[in-house]
């Protein structure tokens, strides 16, 4: 029996969910849990050495996106992304989604406490350009 009670295979289940990452813009912070694929794990290894920022710009009227300084590893498949996903296409564009989009995506997390009003209103959606923080604490 693992530390607390648990058993191995609970043990292993709970370390196996996925580690968070955090997302500021302006003055608001979000959360967003990672995935579990190569992508979302390069992303983590790059927050682990600095905070990346990026210059994010409107596009399509359901998303703001930027480009990293680096190129991370692409698992793209085709996926409808959602309000609140954060996604990772040509293995060098970032994107936060605040509506819908079906194409092939790498989705790297989802931000799990903000609203698709709320994602709109602070991604100043269809509007200006934001500058996002992603970084780990």
């Amino acid at each position: 029996m693992q530390p607390g009670g648990k058993t191995g295979e609970a043990a292993l289940r709970q370390s196996a969910e996925p580690g968070t990452i955090r997302i500021a813009i302006g003055k608001e912070t979000m959360t967003a849990v990672l995935e579990k694929n190569p992508s979302a794990e390069a992303f983590l290894e790059l927050l682990k050495e600095d905070p990346v920022i990026v210059s994010m710009h409107d596009f399509g009227g359901f998303e703001k996106s930027g480009e990293l300084e680096t190129k991370l590893v692409r698992s793209d498949t085709r996926i409808t992304a959602e309000p609140g996903d954060v996604t990772l296409y040509f293995g060098r564009t970032i994107a936060i989604y605040y509506d819908s989009n079906t194409w092939n995506l790498t989705r790297l997390a989802r931000i799990k406490d903000k609203t698709q009003t709320e994602l709109k209103k602070l991604l100043k959606a269809g509007g200006e350009d934001v500058t996002a923080t992603f970084f780990i604490e």
